[in-house]
């Protein structure tokens, strides 16, 4: 496996997103939206990076089952979130097609919420299928599968903590 970014720069971006989400949400009642299981290591450093008050849910949603290639299709579990009126930022580990986002946004959206942002750790354009907006990401990454960092390939490598390219 081939490490693309390292822990140390993990950490370091994390605390750059932090510190800018505190500054564009001061004064809200901001809720961050996990989606599981990817962005459970992200979702838990960034709110220690977060400086001002706010509540977290979370949310299963996958489109790859044991695969390495997104299905296309989105299954949600456990969807009853009530995010009207409440500044909400979901928060992802990776946007790759866009298609589950995409899913994830418009039914939030559709609670009318205060506001609805979106924070990846990743992003790669390159398999964008729909438009999804990033307000706040990490890195950019090529079109290659990665783990770690809560990332993984059939439930393994979740654990490292850098993100790394499978061979």
């Amino acid at each position: 496996m081939q490490t693309l970014i390292s822990a140390d720069q993990i950490a370091e971006k994390i605390n750059v997103i932090g510190e800018q989400i505190s500054h564009d949400y001061e004064g809200t009642d901001l809720l961050l939206i996990c989606v599981l299981k990817g962005s459970f290591i992200f979702t838990a450093d960034l709110m220690r990076a977060i400086t001002i008050p706010h509540t977290v849910e979370f949310l299963k949603a996958s489109s790859y089952g044991s695969s390495t290639v997104s299905s296309g299709e989105v299954d949600i579990q456990d969807f009853t979130l009530n995010v009207s009126d409440r500044a909400v930022l979901v928060v992802e580990d990776i946007v790759d097609t866009g298609l589950t986002l995409q899913y994830i946004m418009k039914h939030l959206s559709n609670q009318k919420p205060a506001s609805l942002r979106l924070c990846s750790l990743l992003d790669k354009s390159a398999s964008r299928q729909v438009d999804i907006p990033l307000d706040y990401c990490g890195f950019s990454i090529p079109d290659a599968f990665v783990v770690g960092y809560g990332l993984d390939v059939d439930e393994k490598y979740r654990h490292l903590p850098f993100i790394g390219i499978v061979d």
